[in-house]
């Protein structure tokens, strides 16, 4: 009876949160910007359909292209806060409805096409508003008065057709304004708006500016000393010799470079105190793995000089070269590929001074300089493996001849090859489980019928007789049932093979990304399960930093590490690899259990098209958007205690070690989450377990047994797991 109020009351819990939660499908952009932005889609004529998704869902949620969006927790609704269309080959009118977009900082249509075209009136509207660019569209006529909007700092009116201003233009010397270019500077004096109109003169006419199209053909720059013309310089047509540089963007958050390729240049010549027209980038921009952008910079001296003189240089190379360059939300962390000196610089000795700079700088800095050092040192290279190669393989040839000394330890027993053969079925693909830097993992049934994984080292991973030994004596002494053990090896006919107890659930990897057939069925994917995992997790990894002797440093703790007996418990694999380093802190394990333990309550992997999963969560936790990130498989959840998992899951993952808390703090933390939980294992394979929101099974596993009377969940402290997942910015 108790069982079936509780399934009763958990249903109609469960079904009251989907009834609230359905208008969060819905339109959850304000209304009146969505019919805003939808009133600009039906007046731009959009030939190359660079919209294209424009025409459906939300504006925010649906990513709708160029559409930059935050949640404002005073009203409860999403709102634009930035749009951005540039060059996208955009014509026909802009539309006055913008001007409705009460919280937009940033309105940018540059190099657009909108012929015959007035700036609405309209926009002046737009009270909160930092920066307006629509540099290049063709549009005529008045320019209105921004005089009235506060917090303005930018505008960018130029290469138009613009005649006349609807107010005076006297702005405060923070603000930029730019409308050379326009034939309303011919009447700059009498207006008062020489400053925007640069150098531009009374009849119109801009100076020769130094780029291939304007300067006249017979300016040209000399051939032989690297010289080129420098576009956009103050000065007209001008020529210096630019410094080269390869440049990777690592994991950027955009997916398209040429709309962000003003803000690039802002971003870089901005930290390095240069002006733009110092920096080019060169096309076109490759796009790698990961992803990852390669970019080729060219920095030009200040137009002043033809040439970088030595002393500028060196500065340069300093700020690139030992990443004074700070990072960025929108491109990512970089990596320095190369500089490249032709021309005068050739005979510069440009070395980094900071200590701060890595060996890959240096060498990306020596190998771009002096390319025949580098041929050398790969034909010496080349040289020294054949000869290690040939030791190698007469050192393999040797140890088939020479039996192996017999290892004694207790509870781990000496397997022949043979058996292993036979137990993993001649190491048929069929019986391999998985595979890491040690080697392949094969799924084994031994003589006596029980079943274990067997790790076969590759060839690259094998090792001398002491050192193997040495390594088994080691994890002989790991005992921990949060631990998975070791249960024999083999050392025979040049391999070296470790027997595990074998893991009937896979990883954790596998059941969060449903790889295996327990993910496909039905597996424990509710808060209780997760949040059990990450204890047993810890205390597996705390049971090696203050048990273990001698105390081990684990060094890649991820969800592929985590393995799940037959009942979900959660057991760490200690690979043997990482006991031939110990670089790395306990902090460092500290932060790689953070980031499993986000993996747990979103499902997110940790790096995803460029994006990490800190990153992310941080990011929406900080817009108030932290339960859009939750996993929704995961089903109803109490609130309170997802907030203090996602919390100590961000501490652990500080940039600072010293910030992070000590393995020991963790596994409290998670002990006094879970102290009101219930103590039972309430998930099992056989549960009848779904991941709908609405299901009652699962809130009746989770909170539904007779052992179970605590009050401390309320209805209000439940979260369906219907909320749907915003995509943070």
């Amino acid at each position: 009876m108790v069982r079936c109020r509780l399934l009763l009351l958990g249903i109609l819990v469960a079904l009251v949160a989907f009834c609230f939660a359905q208008p969060a499908f819905g339109q959850i952009t304000q209304r009146e910007e969505v019919i805003a932005l939808r009133a600009v889609r039906r007046q731009l004529k959009d030939p190359r359909n660079r919209l294209r998704n424009w025409r459906k869902g939300d504006p925010c949620t649906s990513n709708w292209t160029g559409v930059v969006c935050y949640f404002n927790p005073n009203d409860g609704y999403l709102h634009v806060q930035e749009l951005r269309l540039i060059r996208r080959n955009l014509s026909g009118n802009l539309a006055p409805e913008l001007g409705r977009l009460a919280h937009m900082t940033i309105l940018q249509v540059d190099n657009n096409n909108f012929e015959g075209t007035e700036i609405p009136q309209s926009y002046t509207n737009m009270s909160n508003l930092l920066k307006l660019s629509l540099r290049n569209c063709k549009l005529q006529g008045t320019v209105p008065d921004f005089g009235t909007i506060p917090k303005l700092l930018y505008l960018n009116f130029r290469s138009n057709a613009l005649t006349d201003l609807a107010g005076s233009l006297n702005p405060p010397s923070n603000v930029t304004i730019m409308l050379e270019g326009n034939p309303i500077c011919r009447r700059a004096n009498e207006l008062n708006i020489a400053n925007s109109c640069g150098n531009q003169t009374d009849t119109g006419e801009s100076p020769p500016r130094s780029s291939n199209n304007t300067c006249p053909s017979a300016y040209l720059c000399p051939v032989s000393g690297g010289y080129e013309l420098v576009p956009d310089t103050p000065v007209g047509c001008n020529c210096s010799a630019p410094v080269r540089v390869g440049f990777l963007l690592r994991s950027p958050s955009i997916s398209d470079f040429p709309p962000y390729f003003d803000m690039f240049r802002h971003y870089i010549t901005s930290n390095l105190h240069l002006d733009l027209y110092q920096l080019q980038i060169s096309t076109p921009f490759i796009w790698e793995e990961g992803p990852r952008l390669r970019l080729f910079l060219k920095f030009h001296p200040h137009y002043t000089e033809d040439h970088f003189n030595e002393t500028a240089l060196q500065d340069l190379v300093n700020k690139i070269a030992t990443y004074s360059i700070p990072g960025n939300d929108t491109f990512g962390p970089y990596d320095l590929l190369n500089f490249t000196f032709r021309g005068p610089y050739e005979y510069y000795d440009m070395i980094p001074t900071s200590s701060s700079m890595n060996k890959g700088v240096l060498a990306a800095i020596v190998l771009g300089s002096i390319a025949c050092g580098g041929i050398i040192i790969m034909a010496m290279a080349f040289v020294f493996y054949t000869i290690r190669r040939k030791k190698q393989q007469d050192q393999d040839r040797e140890k088939q001849t020479v039996p192996k000394i017999p290892m004694k330890i207790d509870g781990i027993k000496g397997f022949s090859f043979k058996e292993l053969e036979e137990a993993a079925s001649n190491f048929e693909i069929t019986s391999q489980i998985g595979q890491g830097g040690y080697g392949k993992v094969y799924k084994g049934t031994l003589a006596d019928g029980s079943v274990v994984a067997i790790k076969r080292a590759q060839r690259g991973s094998l090792q001398g007789q002491k050192e193997f030994f040495t390594e088994i004596e080691l994890l002989s002494r790991l005992h921990h049932r949060n631990l998975v053990s070791l249960i024999g090896y083999c050392d025979e006919q040049s391999e070296q093979m470790l027997v595990y107890e074998f893991m009937a659930n896979g990883s954790l990897h596998d059941l969060l990304s449903g790889n295996d057939d327990a993910a496909r069925h039905g597996s424990p994917l509710n808060f209780v399960a997760r949040l059990r995992t990450a204890l047993g997790a810890a205390k597996g990894i705390l049971y090696l930093h203050t048990e273990a002797d001698p105390p081990i440093i684990h060094r890649d703790i991820k969800a592929n590490n985590i393995l799940l007996d037959s009942k979900f418990n959660a057991k760490g694999y200690v690979d043997p690899e990482y006991f031939q380093t110990h670089k790395l802190t306990e902090k460092s394990d500290v932060y790689s259990l953070g980031i499993v333990f986000l993996e747990l309550l979103t499902g997110m992997r940790p790096i995803y098209h460029g994006k990490h999963i800190v990153q992310e969560v941080l990011v929406a936790c900080r817009a108030g958007l932290m339960f859009s990130t939750i996993d929704r498989r995961m089903g109803p959840y109490p609130a309170d205690r997802v907030k203090k998992f996602m919390a100590m899951a961000l501490k652990c993952c500080e940039e600072e070690g010293k910030d992070r808390p000590t393995m020991l703090e963790v596994v409290r933390e998670l002990e006094n989450i879970t102290v009101t939980l219930p103590q039972s294992d309430t998930v099992t394979p056989e549960s009848d377990t779904s991941s709908s929101a609405t299901s009652g099974s699962i809130l009746s596993s989770i909170y539904g047994r007779d052992s179970y009377t605590s009050s401390n969940f309320q209805g209000s402290d439940l979260v369906s797991g219907v909320i749907p997942t915003i995509r943070p910015r």
